[in-house]
């Protein structure tokens, strides 16, 4: 997926974060790239490291389309959630495909789906790559 890059920034508390922006939203995530890396664009992967429980951290959505947005401690990422022969799920965020692990078998309904993540900013990190 296509990024802006607005800033780097670390807390002594935290690992390095990026202030990044989509076409459909704005959140700080951890930054896995260069930590002088300058605002523009950058291609990126998503990782989420953390289970999702359905009625936890993962819900129906109330709109439709892909969405990212803060959410106090947490970032919120709205797509479509697929469930994969080997138990896990998908989460396809306007074409960046995330895989993610499941700790709870999902509802039988949820397959195609809208749904909304919500998962702690420093379980969620961006991989920059160049094509």
């Amino acid at each position: 997926m296509l990024v802006e890059l607005e800033k780097v920034a670390k807390f002594p508390w935290s690992p390095w974060l990026a202030q990044i922006r989509t076409p459909f939203g704005r959140t700080a995530v951890r930054w896995c790239g260069d930590q002088n890396a300058e605002p523009g664009e950058y291609h990126v992967e998503w990782t989420v490291d953390e289970d999702i429980v359905w009625g936890r951290n993962a819900k129906p959505a109330a709109e439709s389309g892909p969405g990212v947005r803060a959410g106090g401690h947490c970032v919120v990422l709205r797509g479509r959630l697929n469930p994969t022969e080997d138990g896990s799920a998908v989460l396809d965020l306007d074409g960046s495909l995330i895989l993610l692990n499941l700790d709870t078998l999902l509802p039988a309904d949820v397959a195609e789906a809208w749904v909304e993540l919500f998962i702690e900013r420093y379980r969620i990190s961006l991989y920059p790559y160049e094509i």
